[in-house]
């Protein structure tokens, strides 16, 4: 199973590749967290916000085709950190490759979200999307740590 994150935006802040690859390389060599980043789509002046919303999710949607598909949006269900390690037993039993999506600054466009299986909520705050790489790549290790009884994660 492949575990890919999908997330709209590059040139982020050195912390945010230090802090993400420091997590994802904890993970074991059987569940191996890829970063994918993809490009903002052009905005200019006065933006088409919806036309920049389906650029954008076209080029996720083709990503993360036969991918088991989990978008990350403030209006989906949250989980806890059990919760996601039970999600990650099932998606390693499964062996589907699984695509964590993280739309651009204005969201997703209905048909990503349409396209979902899973609809995963983070925080009710706004987060900023930087932090939620980082954030996204510690719960996969959390959800790992209490899968493999690893002293990582303490309830």
């Amino acid at each position: 199973m492949k575990l890919r994150l999908l997330a709209v935006g590059t040139r982020m802040p050195a912390w945010v590749n230090s802090g993400f690859g420091d997590y994802a390389e904890r993970l074991p060599r059987e569940l191996k967290l890829e970063l994918v980043e993809l490009p903002l789509a052009a905005r200019g002046k006065n933006p088409d916000i919806e036309r920049a919303k389906s650029a954008e999710g076209e080029k996720l949607l083709e990503r993360s085709r036969d991918h088991h598909r989990v978008v990350l949006d403030e209006r989906g269900t949250s989980w806890t950190s059990p919760d996601l390690a039970a999600r990650l037993k099932n998606w390693m039993q499964n062996g589907r490759d699984v695509a964590l999506i993280v739309g651009g600054p204005d969201g997703h466009s209905r048909v990503v979200l349409e396209s979902a299986d899973d609809t995963w909520s983070l925080s009710r705050l706004t987060l900023p999307h930087a932090l939620v790489r980082v954030l996204i790549a510690e719960q996969v290790y959390r959800a790992w740590s209490l899968l493999a009884n690893h002293p990582y994660h303490r309830a």
